[in-house]
This record gives C-alpha cells, structure tokens and sequence, in this order.
C-alpha cells in the first residue's frame, strides 16, 4: 500500500513536531518546512530526524511563508496528500509590535499554499488550516463558542488569522479544495516556546524552587484561557482531514482558567505557600518562606498588561 505523504509548515514548533511524531507512526512518508536561519532552531525535531531520517520516511526542507516561490516549488515537487499550515508568527503580544510581518506570515502565507494547490490542480490534496480562538476575540453573552459564533479579533496576529480563515473557505467553496479550519483553543506541551505565559510560570517556578532570587513580571492575570494539551489537538487536525466532507471545527476542553489560578495550581505541586495582595496593576503575589518571612514572587508589569491578552 502506497504510503500518504504529508508537508508540514511549522514543523518546527510544539504543534509541528507532535504532528510530525503522531503521522510518522501512522506511516506517512514527512516533509517539513524550516526558515533558513543562521543559527539552528530544529531542537524539537532533531530526536525524529535522527530516528526516521535512515527509514527515508521524513525530510526537512528549506522554505518561507512569505516567499512564493519557495512554498510553490516544495508543492509541486512533493505533491502532498495532506498539507498542514502550522507556520506563523504566532505569539499575540509580538504581533502589536510587527504587525507587517504578522499580516504576511499568518495571513498572506496561507493565500500562498492554497494558490500553489490550485495552480497546480492538485485535486486529491487536502489542506488543513491552523486557525485560533483568537479570532472570536472576545466573550459573547452565553460565554460559549462554537463555528457560528462572531468573530471579533482584537489583534494583529487574530486580525491575519480571520483572513486566513475566510481565504480557506473560500477556496473550498470557490474551488471544490478540501481545505478545513481548526479553530484551536490555547494548548500547552513542555515544547511550548518560552515566550508563552504557561511556560513562563512554569520555568519561573522551576528555577524558584532551585533558589532563583528572580521576580516574575506579568501581565493580566485575572484572564481566562481554555488549556488543552498539544498531543491530543494535533490528533484532531489528522482527523478532520480524514473525513469525508471538509468543513471547520473548533477544538477545545470546555473548561477555562485564569492565568492567577495556574499559578496557584503550580505553587501548589511545588508545595510553594503563596499570599496575593493587592488588585488591577498593583497585584502581588508573595511566597511565604520556611521562617515566617515573605518574599516577592510575582508582579504586575504594565508592559505586559493587556485586558484582551496574556500570550
């Protein structure tokens, strides 16, 4: 049985390497796309290549979002089944400061692949669209999401995501692509970068606990954010492009936490006693150490305080 092949944009980041390890156990035959950089950034793929490079089953090319022709040229050579757009500038507190790029990269790179699918008739190539609660941007009067709710990006990076979502759609029903969105709630992995605020707290707490004199700085943490773990999503992207008729999904637990009660929940494995004082941008969160004494552990930056974001 001829083995599918798949292309995978962002492979280099938490969602690329998972798809990557999951479809590699299903069999698939995995191209990746990686920037050129001058210095490496392949440490979440590096254990696959190693262990599947020999096997001729996976393969790292040189490409970008924003080039045409290098995303045009990877297409009509590898000739996917499947292809999942995974790259973009995702961090939503970057994008205010390089709204440009962002635009290019998460918008306009979508454009790209579905017009390399189209120019080149690829006709059985499916296409999966990495998409973001971001889009809904803020809470509606049922506080529930679903595919027919309002999308309201309050963001550069949510802004280029709902044309990306929209060009998707449109291609599917202007063109007959199999093309489907993922409208993905956050989802966190120890392979998260660590510039997201779960891994911040996280890392932060870690060297803590090792005696790091530090003080963490963030921003709004009375934020809520639906949690799910990056393992499972990457399972529901293959799916969708497993059924029979493309359409939109959005993926999440059902359940959302503030950013102040994950970091009560990591104290708490830690065994850290903590005490919040204050409220708004004087917030302050104390760990309460072995003789009594209370030290800083957290603070309220306002650089970082958003009241629609906290990545």
């Amino acid at each position: 049985m001829k083995k599918k092949i798949a292309l995978i944009s962002g492979i280099t980041g938490q969602d690329g390497s998972y798809l990557a390890e999951f479809l590699l156990k299903k069999n698939y035959i995995v191209h990746g796309i990686k920037r050129k950089s001058s210095s490496f950034n392949t440490e979440r793929v590096d254990h696959i290549y190693e262990n599947y490079q020999k096997s001729k089953n996976f393969y790292l090319h040189y490409g970008d979002l924003i080039d045409s022709n290098s995303l045009f040229n990877l297409v009509h050579k590898i000739k996917p089944d499947e292809i999942y757009n995974l790259g973009a500038q995702s961090h939503v507190g970057h994008s205010f400061e390089i709204p440009e790029y962002t635009s290019e990269v998460t918008g306009i790179g979508t454009l790209r692949f579905l017009e390399a699918i189209r120019f080149l008739n690829l006709k059985k190539t499916k296409f999966y669209q990495a998409s973001t609660s971001e889009l809904f941007g803020q809470k509606d009067k049922r506080n529930v999401f679903s595919e027919r709710s309002n999308l309201v990006p309050k963001s550069p990076y949510g802004v280029s995501k709902l044309y990306s979502y929209w060009i998707t759609k449109l291609y599917r029903e202007a063109y007959g692509i199999f093309a489907c969105n993922g409208i993905l709630f956050n989802h966190e992995s120890p392979r998260r970068g660590e510039t997201f605020v779960t891994r911040k707290i996280t890392m932060f707490l870690a060297k803590k606990y090792f005696g790091s004199k530090e003080v963490l700085k963030l921003g709004n943490i009375n934020a809520k954010r639906d949690w799910g773990h990056a393992k499972d999503y990457v399972e529901l992207q293959w799916k969708m492009l497993q059924k029979k008729t493309p359409t939109d999904y959005v993926i999440a637990t059902g359940k959302s936490y503030s950013v102040k009660e994950f970091i009560n929940f990591c104290c708490n494995y830690l065994k850290f006693k903590i005490i919040w004082k204050g409220s708004g941008l004087n917030t302050k969160c104390f760990l309460i150490k072995s003789d009594g004494s209370k030290e800083l552990l957290i603070k309220i930056d306002k650089k970082y305080y958003r009241p629609v974001d906290i990545d």
